[in-house]
């Protein structure tokens, strides 16, 4: 008899409700947001300064991400 096959979907646990429900920003959502160019949004991917998410060939940052982002930027 051959083993099942259980989905990688099927297995892996998914956020919580309100994670999934919070809608990600694009690049030039953020770069509105901060007043800089896409390429800044996108150098600051690059080095991992600002963490995102890859939607299959995509890129999307959360707005939890940002804060997070904006929060260690904050001067002292």
């Amino acid at each position: 008899m051959t083993p099942r096959r259980v989905s990688v979907a099927a297995a892996t646990p998914l956020p919580s409700s309100s994670a999934v429900a919070e809608p990600l920003l694009t690049i030039p959502d953020v770069a509105a947001l901060l007043l800089v160019s896409e390429r800044t949004v996108h150098r600051l991917v690059a080095k991992g300064t600002l963490r995102r998410h890859r939607v299959g060939r995509l890129v999307r940052i959360s707005r939890a991400d940002l804060q997070a982002y904006l929060t260690r930027q904050r001067l002292a």
